[in-house]
């Protein structure tokens, strides 16, 4: 494998698991954000989701335009994942 593939791999598979991480915690932040909780742990937790997203970014970014744009489809991949499971549950 080339290393131009194993960067679209690694960004993909990367970004479907941080994207899945990123968005299935959106609940919580909202349930914080309602109601559920301190606002500053609201407010934490939602800079720390958007930090690890960034971190990842600029990793892949390290890699190569190819590898950042496989972590972009990955995570926009797990929004849609996360999006129909909770569809289905709700």
């Amino acid at each position: 494998m080339t290393p131009t593939l194993l960067h679209i791999a690694v960004g993909f598979a990367l970004g479907l698991a941080f994207g899945t991480m990123h968005f299935g915690s959106l609940q919580w932040v909202t349930r914080l954000f309602i109601g559920g909780g301190p606002l500053w742990q609201a407010l934490a937790l939602q800079l720390a989701r958007l930090a690890v997203l960034a971190v990842l970014m600029v990793g892949l970014a390290v890699l190569g335009v190819a590898a950042l744009l496989a972590g972009m489809f990955g995570v926009i991949a797990a929004r849609e994942i996360v999006l129909r499971r909770v569809r289905k549950a709700g």
